[in-house]
């Protein structure tokens, strides 16, 4: 949930280094990469769960779900080390994986909803990109601050959500379709479209410091995962929104 990638420890460490240096364009390279790679692996899942076994493709979207998140720990643990780009390729394999069987079992319950979800969250990321590029939204200390108090306190409910689901006591407001609950859902999607700034500011911060290049590696999967949470959360508003018609 909360995007622990990008912290100010690392542009303070690594700030003016010798060495070849990350660029912006660099990093958008490799987001991009990070993204043909997560769609590849999300079509191959997509294609499991409509034309082979949809038992199949549950069982793989499971496993690449718990791989994915233990893989995205070793990056972050790992993050001030070159040997970053491996485990990174390796994370955007698995949450391919993940969304492609995700996705496949809202677009059979509600067809035509991924692409709506895919259109809806890129058009997010430009916006914001707008809105950083030309300071309409100055990230500040304050707006980091707030950004990122949110995210934790965001963090810490889905996780209690989680650990209630397991003795079958599931939170009905964050699980249904009633006006409370898409209004969290959609407040938890602006939060999620909000951390894009943080991504951003680390991106040209990390260029205008001149930390090592294989951070435009970082930066990529940090980009990426708050990419990921932001498509899971309009994934579930849509769905939300559509069972109330259905």
């Amino acid at each position: 949930m909360a995007n622990p990638v990008f912290q100010d420890s690392i542009l303070e460490e690594y700030s003016y280094a010798d060495e070849q240096v990350m660029t912006v364009s660099g990093s958008v390279n490799i987001s991009l990469f990070l993204t043909i790679i997560l769609m590849i692996t999300g079509t191959i899942n997509a294609f499991i769960f409509f034309y082979v076994d949809p038992s199949l493709s549950s069982m793989i979207t499971i496993g690449a779900s718990v791989a994915g998140f233990i893989t995205a720990l070793v990056v972050i643990f790992k993050q001030k080390t070159v040997a970053i780009k491996t485990p990174i390729i390796i994370y955007a394999v698995f949450e391919g994986l993940a969304l492609g069987g995700i996705s496949s079992y809202f677009e059979a319950v509600y067809p035509g909803i991924v692409i709506q979800a895919v259109s809806i969250t890129a058009l997010v990321l430009f916006i914001m990109l707008f809105l950083y590029k030309y300071r309409i939204i100055r990230v500040t200390e304050t707006v980091k601050s707030v950004i990122i108090g949110a995210t934790a306190a965001v963090a810490v409910f889905y996780f209690i959500a989680f650990i209630l689901s397991l003795f079958n006591m599931p939170i009905a407001f964050l699980h249904g379709n009633s006006n409370l609950a898409i209004g969290i859902n959609a407040a938890v999607a602006g939060l999620a479209a909000f951390n894009l700034l943080l991504d951003f500011d680390f991106i040209e911060r990390g260029a205008e410091q001149h930390i090592p290049k294989y951070f435009e590696w970082y930066a990529g999967f940090g980009l990426l995962v708050t990419l990921i949470w932001l498509y899971l959360e309009i994934l579930r508003l849509l769905a939300k929104l559509r069972s109330r018609k259905d």
